[in-house]
């Protein structure tokens, strides 16, 4: 099977053949689900499933047609990150998440924050909803609209300051020869990010393990921990959010 995949993608970048291209994207179908499926964000709440899986395709296609065998990374892990970039791409062209609901995931990371700092441990959730005078309802209700504005601990590492950005997969690179100075802060970061996984709290690290290191989908997650899809969602959210202020503070070192 290896071996006949390897002669169809042989065959395809030598004669970019139209039925060549329909064989690889058939055959790679299923990355489109399986991206979906782990897309942390709530997506019924964004844009109808099919619709996303569409944007998915695209993400395919796109993938099959720039594909280089000869680069060495593995079709899948190349396939994904586009699939993933090209969902993420067509959720924000649709403004679906006003300014209103960023600043207020915003103060809920501020409040979150300071009450950390207060308190000498990770908040509750009904410790931030009372310190921004909201109901519990109503700040989980935050936490899962804004949970796809950052889907990925890569996002935190590549992303811009707006919070966008591709994985590392995908990075630029200006010409082939490797940016060590770069490459030298990025392992630093890692091992910030994977100082500050450590400190979460329970429930959001485990979260985070299932999600990242076993790879599993929110639906797996929610069945293993025995609560909701929406409930992993928002622990999945917090995390990041943790995640989030924990690297804006590491980054503020690389400052002069």
């Amino acid at each position: 099977m290896v071996s006949a995949t390897a002669d169809i993608w042989a065959q395809y970048v030598a004669t970019r053949a139209p039925e060549l291209r329909e064989r690889l994207i058939l055959q790679y179908a299923p990355l489109v689900k399986y991206v979906v499926g782990r897309l942390a964000i709530n997506l019924p709440n964004i844009l109808d499933f099919e619709d996303v899986l569409s944007y998915g395709a695209l993400g395919l296609i796109e993938a099959v047609e720039r594909f280089d065998p000869t680069k060495g990374v593995k079709f899948e892990t190349y396939a994904i990150a586009r699939i993933r970039g090209s969902i993420i791409d067509a959720l924000r062209a649709l403004d679906r998440l006003p300014r209103s609901v960023r600043q207020k995931a915003r103060q809920v990371e501020q409040a979150a924050a300071q009450l950390e700092a207060d308190l000498g441990r990770p908040p509750t959730d009904e410790e931030v909803a009372r310190h921004l005078g909201i109901t519990l309802e109503r700040y989980h209700e935050i936490l899962v609209d804004a949970s796809w504005v950052t889907v990925s601990l890569d996002n935190l590492l590549d992303s811009n300051e707006n919070s966008e950005g591709y994985p590392a997969v995908e990075a630029p690179r200006p010409g082939d020869e490797p940016d060590i100075t770069r490459e030298l802060e990025r392992k630093e970061l890692v091992q910030a990010l994977a100082q500050a996984v450590q400190q979460l709290p329970e429930r959001e690290r485990l979260v985070v393990s299932l999600y990242y290191k076993d790879e599993m989908t929110m639906k797996e997650i929610s069945r293993i921990m025995d609560i909701s899809e929406s409930r992993v969602c928002q622990l999945h959210a917090k995390a990041l959010s943790r995640l989030r202020l924990a690297m804006q503070r590491t980054l503020a070192d690389y400052r002069p």
